[in-house]
């Protein structure tokens, strides 16, 4: 049986290129939490303005050893983080469409009915080109009743 509770997110991602400043983003927003049959956590939000994604549903469905993040509404994508491995998937935007292959460095997770912590490490390449190094850190906790 599922359980599905309102949470609040702390969303922190990095975005670092050669010899430039890190990009932060940092957001906190209002969620779901549901944890599956199989023990996979699925953490769901509405990007806002801030993220330049507004119109966009996120949602992350954690595993033991990967974690996947689909995107849908305003910018499509799906991108998969396994330990070690490099996947590739489409990434949509008004603007167009391309190809980007996504190397974990890192994905780590304390997640369980309480909320907890989630971090993700990675690289992304466009066409073949690597842009950067970039980093999801995501704190979950109950909402308030």
């Amino acid at each position: 049986m599922k359980t599905k509770k309102e949470i609040i997110l702390f969303v922190k991602g990095e975005q670092s290129y050669d010899g430039v400043e890190p990009e932060v983003t940092e957001l906190i927003t209002e969620g779901t939490m549901t944890i599956g049959d199989g023990g996979e956590i699925i953490l769901e939000y509405q990007e806002s303005e801030l993220t330049g994604m507004e119109g966009t549903n996120t949602r992350f469905i954690v595993n033991e050893d990967a974690v996947e993040l689909t995107r849908t509404g305003m910018v499509e994508s799906r991108m998969l983080f396994e330990r070690g491995k490099r996947n590739s998937s489409l990434y949509e935007t008004p603007w167009g469409t391309m190809m980007v292959d996504v190397a974990t460095t890192r994905l780590a997770h304390r997640l369980n009915e309480q909320g907890g912590v989630m971090e993700i490490g990675f690289t992304i390449a466009v066409n073949h080109q690597v842009t950067g190094e970039n980093r999801f850190k995501i704190r979950v906790k109950e909402a308030a009743r």
